[in-house]
């Protein structure tokens, strides 16, 4: 017996290898909070854009707006647009090159995604591997990929509408426009919500996204 332990190079230390498992690249997660510092930026600038010129009749708390008034909401907004597609851009791109995004948003099933939704509503989903996404993971974060490509599409064919006429048609109009980047938006806010929410409740998921393992 004691022969056969000292011959397993391996044996006692799978607890502390497992504790070391690499869940997150430094690319995935210095993009990933890129992405977020972006995303906050964008929504609070937008929503004081939003406010000189609503949709709806409500209008944002100032204390939740980002900009101060519209020219410098537009400002803020700008240069959060930049920083969000060029490094959304390269999130897409290196994510397909390594083969991350199939890896872990493919397969989505029907079936999977309606039984790992009834696992979490009765508090049974388990979080065991957080290498490996479960299918309503993989539908939402497959889900706010497209909608992302969706609101900048919006998002540029309201700030060139005449240069970006044909961007503008794919919409229906300008106004049209207006209402999906708002319902994009929103889409966004409340994947946060939930995303955040889901890190509290997790928090191993969180300290990965932060030191990778």
């Amino acid at each position: 017996m004691s022969s056969l332990v000292a011959a397993d190079p391996h044996a006692g230390v799978a607890p502390a290898q497992a504790s070391r498992k690499l869940i997150q690249p430094g690319w995935v997660r210095v993009m990933h909070w890129i992405n977020a510092v972006a995303m906050i930026m964008m929504i609070m600038s937008g929503w004081q854009i939003y406010n000189a010129s609503p949709l709806f009749d409500f209008r944002f708390s100032h204390s939740i707006t980002l900009g101060g008034w519209l020219a410098g909401a537009l400002l803020w907004h700008f240069a959060a647009m930049w920083l969000l597609m060029v490094n959304g851009f390269a999130y897409l791109i290196t994510g397909l090159a390594t083969g991350r995004l199939r890896n872990k948003l493919l397969p989505i099933t029907p079936k999977g995604v309606a039984g790992d939704l009834k696992a979490a509503l009765t508090f049974k989903l388990g979080h065991d591997d957080l290498s490996k996404y479960n299918y309503v993971q993989k539908l939402l974060y497959a889900g706010i990929i497209v909608v992302g490509i969706v609101i900048v599409l919006s998002g540029l064919s309201i700030w060139k509408p005449v240069q970006l006429h044909w961007l503008v048609s794919l919409f229906g109009d300008y106004d049209r426009a207006r209402y999906v980047h708002f319902f994009c938006m929103s889409a966004i806010a409340a994947f946060l919500v939930v995303h955040v929410a889901l890190a509290l409740l997790v928090p191993k998921s969180l300290r990965a996204m932060i030191i990778g393992r």
